[in-house]
């Protein structure tokens, strides 16, 4: 017998998906203003799902941080630009909070493996943007791209669900910054960039989640009542 969810739940999961549908659709079709109008819709949703699934509030919070990120990066500028990084960069630290409180331990041999391809992996990406970057984004985007690999490696503690979800971080924000180099672009590349960043937001939300519902401590047993002494009535 399956457990049933939460009043409320699947509504908000199904609202999450149409919107992601809708979201993505109009950035292939053009429709500027209905991407514009969904976006900063995505991550409230979800977070108001985690909610109601008994989630973590500081996971909700790291959504809610997206939000913030994807509402700022619309406007467009410099200024702007590094506002919704950071806004992106508060909820990393939620992640790797929620890694520290809910992950499993790191193995001593996978975690040196999977660290040193990681550490490969964004110096590799910071050395190919680095001249390609405009001048006064290099040192933000580098420190953003350590944050973002510290969180996409932190997930690993998570799960699978979360190390999908920080692996599609990774690539989502590598594609942003590749367009901000003027690197050559893949068709549409903003729903690209959508399409992984919704997906993995959503992973990391369910990662998080789970790994959060197995670490929740146990209400304490009742104790037995007490039997009644030889002699006492």
């Amino acid at each position: 017998m399956t457990a049933r969810w939460p009043r409320g739940v699947r509504p908000l999961l199904g609202a999450f998906a149409v919107l992601a549908v809708v979201h993505l659709g109009a950035l292939l079709g053009g429709f500027t203003a209905v991407a514009q109008l969904t976006k900063p819709a995505l991550m409230p949703v979800l977070a108001g799902y985690v909610l109601a699934r008994g989630g973590p509030r500081l996971l909700a919070g790291a959504l809610l941080f997206g939000c913030g990120g994807d509402t700022f990066l619309q406007i467009g500028g410099d200024t702007v630009f590094l506002v919704g990084m950071g806004s992106f960069a508060a909820g990393h630290v939620c992640y790797l909070l929620l890694f520290a409180r809910h992950g499993a331990p790191y193995g001593r041999g996978r975690t040196a493996g999977a660290g040193a391809a990681y550490a490969v992996v964004l110096a590799a990406t910071v050395a190919l943007l680095w001249p390609d970057l405009p001048a006064d984004l290099r040192i933000p985007v580098a420190g953003y791209s350590l944050l973002l690999t510290a969180m996409a490696f932190g997930a690993l503690r998570a799960g699978p669900w979360a190390a999908a979800g920080g692996l599609l971080f990774l690539l989502s924000d590598t594609l942003i910054a590749s367009g901000i180099a003027h690197w050559p672009q893949l068709p549409a590349p903003q729903f690209w960039i959508m399409l992984t960043y919704a997906g993995a937001q959503f992973a990391l939300a369910g990662g998080v989640r789970r790994a959060a519902a197995t670490t929740a401590p146990r209400s304490a047993p009742s104790p037995a009542p007490a039997l009644p002494e030889a002699g006492v009535p």
